[in-house]
C-alpha cells in the first residue's frame, strides 16, 4: 500500500489536483474520440451488408428499403461520426497539451522555488548540474509523456474495452480468438515496465553527472585554458557521455524488443480471425458485413497495441524524471521563517550572539560557546586565520545555516523568530565572491531595487568610487557585463557590488574580505567610500588586509572559533599578542 503512494504516478496525480477538471475533460475527450474512431469499420460493414443483402440489410430493418437510401443514411452517418472524432481529437489534443505546458510551468516554478528555501548545506553536496538536469531535463520529460502517452494510453484501454465487448455480441464463438492475445499482452506489457524503470532511472542519473560536468566546465573554462587542460577535460566529458549512452543503449534494447514480441502475438490472431470466422460465413453461421466489421476491428483493436511498447517508454522516463523531481520537492526545508514582522526604519542594529555553537554537516564545531556584542550603530571587524570561523559568523547571522546551540539576537529580539525576508533585507552583504547577473551596468547595481531612479543609482555608483570607471566603458551604465561580471576587473566588479549594496540601504552592513582581490589604488577607493558607507548604520569588517579595518571602533581576534583579542588597532599593535604579528607581517615592519 505505501509503495503506490509512494508511486511517481500516484504522486504526480496528489500533485495535480488543482488540475482535476482539466484532467478529466481531457480523459472524455480521448475516449469519445476513440469511441468514433472505433465507428468507420461498422460503417464499412453494414455499407457490405447493403450491397450483398439490399433490402434484407439491418439498414433496411429500420423503415430505408432501397439500396440508394439506405447508402445515403450511411453517408450522412459518416459525415458525423468523422466530424465528431476530429471535435474531440481538437478537445484531447489542446486539454492535454494545454495540461503538460501548466503542470511542467508549475513544476518548474515550485522545484525552483522550493530549492531557494533548502540551506546552503543542501547545494555543498549537490552538483548544479544534477539541479539543472532536474529543473529543465526531467520536466521536460514529463511533459513529453503528458503530451503523447496519456492520451495513447487511455485509447488502447478503451479500443480493448469497446472491442472486446463487440466481439462477444456480434460472434461469441470466434471473439475469443481475438480476446485471448490481450491478457498476454498486457502481462508482457507490466514485464517490460518492471524492468525498464531502473534502467530508466540509471539514465536520468548518468545524464545528471554529464550536464553537472558540463555546467562545471562552463564555468570553470578560465581555469581549464590556462592549465591547458583542454584535452583532460574533452575525455572526462567523453567518459560521462559514454556512460550516458551505455545507460541509454541498455534501456533501448530492452524496450526495442517489446514491438517485435507484440506483432508475432497479434499475427497469430489476426490469423484465427480471418481462417475461423471466414470458415463461420461459408457455413452460413456470421454475415458478410459482420465478417467485415471482425476482421476490421481486429486490426483495429490489436495494432495499436504495437504501440504500447513506445508509450511505456516515454511512460517509463517520465515516471524515472517525475521521481527526481518529486524528491527535490519533498527534500524538508530546514530553516524556518519566523513570524514576527520587521520594519527597517525600527532597526536600530544592535546584535549579539550568545553561547552559539555551530558545526558543518558531520565535522567537528567551528564555533563553540562564541559570545560577542556589537552595539547599534558600531563598525567592527573580525579578523583571524583561514577557517577560525570568521565567515561562519556571516551565515549564522543572515540565517544561511541554522545554529545547533545558543541564540541570535537582533535589537533584543532573537532571529530565528523574524520574518526570514525582513531580516535578510536589514542586512547588506558584500562579499569577496562578488556575484554580477549577466546584464547591464545598472541592472547589477539596481539588483533588488528595481524601481529606483537613475539618480539614485548614480549617487550608489559615485559613493563606491565605481562612477568614474563606469563613464569610461563603451555605453556607460548600459554596458553590458558578461556572464558573472567576466567582462570587468576584479576591483570593477567589487565597486559595482558595494554600490548596490548601498543603494539597498540597510541598517546593517557586511563587508566579508570586500578588498581582498583588488589592487591597492581600488583598495584606496574603497576605503575613501567606506567612510561615507558605514555612517550611521552597524557594520561588520571581515578582513585579511588589516589596512582597510585600521579605523573600525572595535577590532576581534578570532582563532579556532574563539575571540582570543579585543580592542582598537592601536592598542592591539602595541599589545604584542596576534594581530600585532599580523600587522607587522603586512606593513614589512
Amino acid at each position: 500500500m505505501n509503495s503506490d503512494i509512494n508511486h511517481p504516478l500516484s504522486r504526480l496525480l496528489k500533485y495535480s489536483r488543482k488540475y482535476r477538471s482539466s484532467i478529466y475533460q481531457a480523459i472524455t475527450c480521448s475516449i469519445l474520440n476513440k469511441l468514433f474512431d472505433l465507428a468507420p469499420p461498422v460503417l464499412i460493414g453494414a455499407a457490405v451488408d447493403v450491397v450483398v443483402q439490399k433490402q434484407d440489410s439491418i439498414i433496411a430493418k429500420l423503415g430505408v428499403k432501397d439500396v440508394f437510401g439506405q447508402l445515403t443514411v450511411l453517408t450522412i452517418l459518416s459525415v458525423i461520426i468523422w466530424g465528431l472524432e476530429s471535435l474531440f481529437e481538437y478537445g484531447y489534443e489542446r486539454l492535454w497539451r494545454n495540461l503538460a505546458q501548466n503542470i511542467q510551468h508549475d513544476l518548474r516554478l515550485n522545484a525552483y522555488s522550493h530549492i531557494q528555501d533548502l540551506e546552503l548545506e543542501y547545494f555543498e553536496s549537490r552538483s548544479t548540474g544534477r539541479l539543472l538536469s532536474i529543473l529543465n531535463d526531467d520536466i521536460n520529460q514529463l511533459e513529453r509523456f503528458l503530451d503523447v502517452g496519456a492520451n495513447e494510453i487511455l485509447q488502447v484501454l478503451t479500443t480493448v474495452v469497446i472491442i472486446s465487448g463487440a466481439f462477444f455480441f456480434l460472434s461469441p464463438s470466434t471473439a475469443w480468438m481475438t480476446i485471448l492475445p490481450i491478457p498476454v499482452i498486457i502481462w508482457g506489457a507490466i514485464a517490460f515496465q518492471k524492468l525498464l524503470a531502473p534502467r530508466y532511472g540509471d539514465v536520468r542519473e548518468k545524464v545528471s553527472l554529464l550536464n553537472g560536468r558540463l555546467a562545471n566546465n562552463l564555468t570553470g573554462i578560465t581555469t581549464i585554458k590556462s592549465f591547458t587542460t583542454e584535452h583532460y577535460e574533452i575525455q572526462r566529458v567523453r567518459k560521462d557521455s559514454e556512460a550516458y549512452l551505455d545507460s541509454n543503449q541498455k534501456a533501448i534494447a530492452l524496450s526495442a524488443a517489446f514491438v517485435p514480441l507484440i506483432r508475432l502475438v497479434i499475427l497469430v490472431a489476426f490469423t484465427a480471425i480471418l481462417l475461423f470466422g471466414g470458415m463461420e460465413v461459408e457455413k452460413g453461421n456470421l454475415a458478410v458485413g459482420t465478417y467485415s466489421v471482425l476482421v476490421f476491428m481486429t486490426q483495429r483493436l490489436l495494432w495499436p497495441l504495437t504501440r504500447l511498447g513506445q508509450t511505456l517508454d516515454l511512460y517509463q522516463r517520465a515516471m524515472a524524471s517525475t521521481a527526481r523531481v518529486m524528491d527535490l520537492l519533498d527534500t524538508p526545508i530546514t530553516i524556518h521563517s519566523g513570524d514576527t514582522p520587521l520594519a527597517l526604519e525600527n532597526v536600530k542594529g544592535a546584535i549579539a550572539f550568545n553561547h552559539i555553537t555551530f558545526a558543518y554537516h558531520q565535522r567537528q564545531p567551528v564555533i563553540e560557546e562564541f559570545n560577542l556584542e556589537i552595539p547599534a550603530g558600531a563598525t567592527i571587524a573580525i579578523v583571524g586565520s583561514t577557517g577560525s570561523g570568521k565567515s561562519t559568523i556571516v551565515k549564522l547571522l543572515l540565517r544561511f545555516y541554522e545554529i545547533q546551540k545558543g541564540s541570535i539576537t537582533l535589537d533584543g529580539m532573537d532571529i530565528r523568530k523574524i520574518v526570514l525576508y525582513d531580516l535578510r533585507r536589514a542586512i547588506g552583504l558584500v562579499s569577496q565572491e562578488v556575484f554580477l547577473f549577466h546584464g547591464s551596468v545598472r541592472e547589477n547595481i539596481a539588483y533588488g531595487n528595481p524601481h529606483v531612479s537613475d539618480e539614485e543609482i548614480i549617487n550608489a555608483a559615485k559613493i563606491a568610487e565605481a562612477h568614474d570607471f563606469i563613464m569610461s566603458l563603451p555605453e556607460g551604465y548600459d554596458t553590458i557585463v558578461g556572464e558573472r561580471g567576466q567582462k570587468l576587473s576584479g576591483g570593477q566588479r567589487q565597486r559595482l557590488s558595494i554600490a548596490r549594496a548601498i543603494l539597498k540601504n540597510p541598517p546593517i552592513l557586511i563587508l566579508d574580505e570586500a578588498t581582498s582581490a583588488v589592487d591597492n589604488d581600488t583598495e584606496a577607493a574603497i576605503a575613501r567610500s567606506l567612510t561615507h558607507i558605514t555612517e550611521n548604520r552597524t557594520t561588520i569588517m571581515i578582513a585579511h588586509r588589516l589596512s582597510t579595518i585600521r579605523h573600525a571602533d572595535c577590532i576581534y581576534v578570532l582563532e579556532k572559533g574563539q575571540i582570543v583579542e579585543q580592542g582598537k588597532h592601536e592598542d592591539l599593535v602595541t599589545k604584542g599578542g596576534v594581530y600585532s604579528n599580523l600587522w607587522r607581517v603586512q606593513t614589512g615592519e
